[in-house]
This record gives C-alpha cells, structure tokens and sequence, in this order.
C-alpha cells in the first residue's frame, strides 16, 4: 500500500459510518484466487474495509447474500468513443458488470481533427460511428471536454486517425515532414495522458503504412512509457505473420504491446489458435511485454467497406463510391475475393456469413445477409455489396461469420488470453438502439460466465474474473483498480453465478443479459441497483503519468 492510500485509510478509519456496506457476498478479489465469504465497506469512492461481519454502520447496506463480488469488469477492447457522447448512461455494458472501458481502438480515434479536416473522418469513421456529431478538436481538448458518463474510459490516439489528418487516404510512405507531423500530434495526445495509440493495420489508411513507420511511432511511446494496442495487419491468412510483426513492435520498442481481439479467421485458418498463443507465450518467456484479448463469438462485425481490398478506399469516401460504380472495379473485387478471400476475414463458407448489421440509408436492411438481398434483386453478391455501399454513401456495417468454436475454447481456456467485447455501449431505446448490433454488444462477459464457465465447465469463476479484471489491469498498468483491496477504488460488479447469462442474438441483440440481483458500483456510486440503471455519471477520464501508471 503506497503513503498516499494508507494517508487516506486512516482518514476514512475515523468515520462513524461508512457509504455502502456489501453484506455476505462471495468476493472474487481479481487476482484469480477462489472467492471468500467477507463484507466490504466503501467509503469516499474507495473501499475502506474487507472482512467477516464488519460491525460499522453504513448509509446503505447491500445485501449479497448468493451473489458474487468482483471486480468491476474492465473491457479492454471497445469502441464505446462512438456512442458514450450520445449514450453517457453505457447500459449495455454497465448491465453486464463493466464498469470502465478502454477507447480509440483500431487506428480509429475520434481525435485529434486539424482544421478543414472534420468532414474527412466523419465520413472515414461513419461505418462505426454514423450518429457522432465531429468537430475540429486537439486531443488534449477532447480528453478534457469529454461528457459525464457511467463508466470509466481510457483513451488511445488512433494511429489511422493521425494518417488520415496528415495524409489522407493515400497509399505511399510518409515523408519526414509528414511523420515528424503523426509523431507531434501522438506526442501531443500523450502528454495529455492518452494510454497509447492503437493500429488498425488491415485496412486504409494504416494498412497502407510499413512496419518501419509503425516501429518510429512506436519509439514515440517507449519515451512516454506508453503502450501499444494492435489490430494485427492480417487476421485470417497471414495472422502467423501479422502477430510476429506484432511481437516485433514488443520486443525492439521496449514498449507494452496488446493485440486486440485475437482471432484466426476464414476457413483456411480454422485451428490456428494455438500456434498463435505459443507464439505469444514464448515471446513472454523471452521478456516481451505482450498480451491479447479476444471476445467470445464466432461473428467478428466491421464497416462493410473494409472486406474489400484496401484499394477500394484510395482517396477518401467520394472516390471509392465512384470506383464502386465502375464494372472494372466490381470484376477486379470478384476477382481478388475468389483468389484470397475477404480482406482480413479470410474465405468465408458463402454469403450467407455476412449479414447487414446497421445501415443509416436502408435499415430496412438490417438482419438480412448479403446472399439473400442479392437472391431478392437478382444479383450477383458482389454488384450487391457495391450498389449496398453507393446507397449508403459507404456507411453499411456488418457482421462477418469466419472464427471456427475450437478456436474460442483455445483462446478462453489460455490463463493470459483478456476478454474484451470490441463493442460499444448501447441501450435498448433512443438513436444506438438502431440496426442489428452484434450481441457482444450486450452479452460478452455474462457469455464468459454463463455459457463457458457454467455450462460448459471450460474454466473457473475465478480465472474468468480474472481475464476481465486483475489480468486486464495489470496490462494496462492501471494504479488502483481491478482488484478488490483496501484502498483501491470501488468498482465492483455484484451478479449471480447460476443466473447471469447472455440474453442478445444474432437476430435479437438489443436484450441485456438475466440477472435481477446484478449491481454496479462505479467509484463508489451505485449505478446499476438490481438490474435498473440508477442514471448516476460517476465514471471519469482515465490519464497515464509519466511513469506508465494509469489513474
């Protein structure tokens, strides 16, 4: 216990009465020991007192009789940057025990935005965020202007962002000057206390930049002791080689390296799950700082302009809606996809494994799947794709079926695999209750826990509470969250084992997870009472010091 929390426990030893005060529950402390009968008392937003009948009084008592006591969940894969301006109260993810979430992943940030350039990345971002309002904004502003909402964040620079500000959508190297421009607005966000900056190298414009780029930014974040969260270039037929390149940044960076989302996706790549975990693990044995995470679905979900070929995009919005409209561009798609599959997803078993999620334009066409649209039209899936994409001025999302059952069994039973959603927080009402989300959306956690750890029997309570809590804590090195101790703050998610589990589908995903007992604290304020969002914002903007820390 550092001076600065136990000055703050012998303050809070002198109260008369404490906050909240959480009565017989099963506490899992999110180091992966199994769970221990105690009461936990809260007080000024941290947690005061652990132990057996604790005798104090408390302006609330919650009574956890039956109910596990972790943690509250740390999702460290999402992103929530899209909706949480528009949906400060994070029902979807609140409901399912998270209390903070980690922001700009992908290479997708919604900061920073040069002058001129706002129009620019609302169209480069609308498959993702079609309802974000943008402005002209620097990183430090957007950090300090972010709203009240319910759930911690921790923000990352998008390293597509930064390419898009400085080079457009332009496939070529950058020159000094332009480089020296990304390292100046990555320093920039940095220094404000961005977490890192993320890559989203599979499509443009970061697919469009050499690993020796990657590598100088990557430079940048070893002096701000930052770190380095990756979608890997290849996720499907090269995934071999993508995480070595990964492994790469790690290993001749110095820096922390987080591959997000791990999948091995497409047909041809079903088993390889194992070969990339080995890969991983021997790089930790060789003292690469590097973990994954990866969410517990066999559908990933993507704008639906990203499974075509990183060409198509050369230009901006504008400009591949008019290649869209060419023929010769439609039979060089075909072409391409018949050859290697889809960009990044790999070959899928047919049409049918992409069905429309959200459409601004026709969302009448939500929940329907490229194969039966175009059976309607009388088309071929490709002309379909592309006449899909023109009417939506590019903004189509999808899901994508492509990851094989015994891939995600491998990846949830590896003791250092995270768990992250790669979904937004969403409610079953207003503007984000549109489409046909994926159900990761509202069910990725109580998944893990009802459905593999329950059902299944694939690993322990315990070792699940881990992989979202203590384990995501420590890669992301925050200070004093994810674990239930004295003098750490009171985030804590309160569910019942035998009844807490995923409710959304693929064909109805707007459904919060069962549980009528499940209770969220954030910083100490209770902001889910039994299954009912208290409308409490008690979340806050999470910097990392100079030092690597997270507070």
């Amino acid at each position: 216990m550092d001076g600065r929390i136990g000055s703050e426990m012998a303050i809070l030893g002198d109260r008369s009465m404490w906050d909240i005060v959480i009565r017989g529950g099963t506490v899992y402390d999110g180091s992966g020991k199994p769970g221990e009968r105690a009461d936990i008392a809260i007080e000024a937003g941290r947690i005061a007192r652990i132990g057996r009948d604790l005798p104090r009084e408390a302006a609330r008592v919650i009574d956890a009789e039956g109910l596990a006591v972790a943690p509250g969940f740390i999702d460290i894969k999402t992103h929530s940057d899209f909706v949480l301006p528009i949906n400060p109260k994070a029902e979807s993810k609140l409901r399912q025990g998270v209390t903070t979430e980690i922001i700009g992943h992908c290479g997708y940030s919604v900061a920073p935005v040069l002058p001129g350039k706002t129009e620019l990345l609302a169209h480069y971002l609308s498959g993702g965020a079609p309802w974000l309002p943008f402005r002209e904004m620097s990183f430090p502003e957007y950090l300090d202007t972010f709203p009240h909402v319910s759930v911690n964040t921790g923000m990352l620079v998008g390293h597509n962002t930064l390419r898009l500000m400085v080079m457009g959508l332009e496939d070529r190297t950058p020159t000094e000057a332009e480089l020296a421009q990304m390292v100046a607005l990555l320093e920039e966000g940095l220094h404000a206390g961005a977490l890192g900056m993320s890559t989203g190298l599979f499509t443009p414009p970061g697919s469009f930049a050499k690993p020796d780029e990657i590598m100088a930014l990557a430079r940048v974040l070893k002096r701000h002791n930052a770190a380095y969260f990756t979608h890997i270039r290849d996720e499907s037929n090269k995934v071999l080689e993508s995480v070595e390149e990964a492994i790469a940044v790690a290993r001749e960076a110095g820096v922390h390296v987080e591959i997000v989302h791990l999948k091995c996706s497409g047909v041809d790549n079903w088993g390889k799950a194992a070969t990339v975990l080995d890969m991983i693990a021997a790089a930790r044995a060789e003292g690469c700082d590097i973990d994954c995470d990866a969410y517990p679905y066999a559908a990933g979900a993507n704008p639906l302009k990203n499974l075509l070929p990183g060409w198509v995009q050369v230009g901006g919005n504008e400009a591949m809606l008019e290649r869209l409209a060419l023929p010769e561009t439609r039979a060089r798609i075909a072409a391409e996809i018949a050859d290697h599959g889809l960009n990044n997803w790999g070959r899928i078993p047919s049409w049918e494994a992409v069905q429309i999620s959200i459409s601004t334009r026709r969302p009448e066409t939500a929940g329907q799947t490229v194969a039966a649209l175009a059976a309607a039209q009388g088309s071929d899936p490709i002309d379909q794709i592309c006449d899909h994409l023109i009417a939506d001025n590019g903004a189509t999302r999808v899901l994508i079926t492509s990851i094989a059952e015994d891939d995600i069994r491998t990846i949830i039973r590896s003791p250092t695999a995270l768990v992250g959603s790669d979904g937004n927080c969403v409610a079953t009402y207003g503007t984000v209750s549109q489409g046909m989300p994926h159900p990761r959306f509202y069910g990725t956690f109580p998944r893990i826990i009802g459905h593999y750890v329950r059902d299944e029997g694939l690993i322990r309570l315990e070792q699940a509470i881990y992989k979202m809590t203590g384990g995501s804590a420590k890669a992301l090195k925050l200070k004093d969250r994810g674990l239930i101790a004295e003098g750490y703050r009171a985030d804590i998610a309160m569910f019942d084992p035998a009844d807490f589990k995923d409710e959304a589908t693929y064909s109805d995903p707007h459904r919060y997870p069962s549980g009528p007992r499940t209770t969220v604290i954030v910083n100490g304020v209770v902001v889910v009472d039994r299954a009912v969002h208290t409308a409490a914002t008690p979340g806050i903007v999470l910097r990392r010091g100079a030092d690597g820390g997270v507070g």
